[in-house]
């Protein structure tokens, strides 16, 4: 174990508790220890526009009375070198007069990358940057996926989630699907929606749910922003979705669609959306082109696609889906219904999506399985 174990691992943990905070900034975590071995001082990224982790952890030094001169900080992510929405996290670090600072990972932000620690260097401050196949700079890694694939791929993180059956049913023919999974695997989901910078589904959905999409049924400080794929502006100006969300909480609301309609897009912006016209083939809005805007327009890093059969089959066959998130209940519903999916069929076994399994634990009676398309992470591994 390095020296710096302890406090990094400390401040990955304080990174973690910004998992729902921080968007669209990083998730950051910041301890610093004084020259006699003592912490005194941690924090993390707070709401976009709120101080970084750095500036949250000398707030708490100060709160204690401690001086930082000659400490070093341990932050989880390359201090920021740049005027953004706040200071430079470098400067606040500069005038505290810490002799010494350990960053986890390098920035992936084209206004940081390596320029926060020259800055700090040439300031007569010592830096450690943790070697990049470490434990400790892949969590942190991790831990922002959907941030580095914003700055690094130009596009979010998109994360499927789906509830079925053990047999792959996600609904019946009829078009029944609630609930397949039960009470706590939703909540879970609705966790799994509150770390999302957006929510997307498709018309389909819409016309045939009317669902709300908004986090409900797990503690939120934000809510995601929510996304429709309508190629025809069929989004009924009356739908559920524009209700104020759960919570007291506000968001967004972006409609993607194929072909223009003055009123239509008229009568959907004057209930607070954005209507933003992406045509791609055959009448249908530009997937790819769509997670492009969302990156650098919208500033989404991870995106949790909740749609039908039909648009996650496009987002499969576009290769555009980077992560499944399922939820298997222990049911057998039978043939006749429908799957997560709607694409194919394969010609050959060459064409199938291969995946990696992650994390499986049980929540409540259904098994959450995480699973991974092969490569797609590979921007996580310098």
């Amino acid at each position: 174990m390095t020296a710096a174990a302890g406090p990094t691992s400390d401040a990955l943990t304080l990174a973690r508790q910004a998992l729902c905070l921080s968007n669209p900034n990083p998730r950051v975590g910041c301890v610093i220890v004084a020259a006699d071995g003592r912490e005194i001082g941690r924090g993390h990224t707070q709401q976009t526009g709120g101080p970084h982790a750095e500036v949250m952890a000398l707030r708490d030094a100060a709160l204690r009375g401690e001086s930082t001169v000659g400490a070093t900080a341990y932050v989880t992510l390359e201090p920021c070198s740049h005027h953004g929405r706040t200071p430079p996290c470098c400067d606040a670090l500069i005038a505290a007069g810490v002799s010494r600072v350990v960053v986890t990972t390098g920035d992936p932000n084209p206004l940081v990358a390596g320029q926060g620690l020259a800055r700090l260097r040439a300031a007569g401050i010592e830096v450690e940057l943790l070697p990049p196949d470490s434990t400790e700079a892949h969590a942190a890694r991790e831990l922002n996926i959907g941030f580095f694939s914003r700055m690094v791929r130009r596009a979010p993180w998109v994360r499927m989630k789906a509830a079925m059956s053990l047999d792959g049913v996600t609904a019946l023919a009829t078009g029944e699907s609630q609930w397949i999974s039960g009470e706590a695997a939703r909540a879970d989901g609705h966790a799994w929606r509150a770390r999302a910078c957006a929510v997307l589904t498709g018309i389909g959905t819409v016309l045939e749910d009317d669902p709300m999409l908004d986090v409900r049924q797990a503690p939120a400080t934000r809510q995601p922003h929510l996304v429709i794929v309508d190629s025809r502006l069929e989004t009924p100006a009356k739908a559920r979705l524009f209700q104020p969300p759960a919570q007291g909480l506000s968001r967004k609301i972006f409609i993607y669609c194929a072909t223009a309609d003055a009123e239509r897009q008229a009568a959907l912006e004057q209930r607070g959306a954005t209507v933003i016209a992406l045509p791609g083939p055959n009448g249908k809005v530009d997937l790819a082109a769509m997670l492009s805007d969302l990156a650098t327009v919208r500033e989404v890093n991870e995106l949790h696609l909740e749609a039908g059969h039909k648009l996650n089959g496009s987002f499969i066959r576009e290769g555009l889906v980077d992560e499944l998130l399922l939820y298997v209940a222990p049911q057998l519903l039978g043939t006749g219904g429908s799957g997560i999916a709607s694409w194919g069929p394969l010609q050959s076994l060459d064409q199938r999506m291969n995946l990696r399994f992650g994390p499986m634990e049980p929540v409540g009676s259904d098994l959450r399985i995480l699973a991974r398309v092969q490569g797609r992470d590979a921007f996580l591994h310098p």
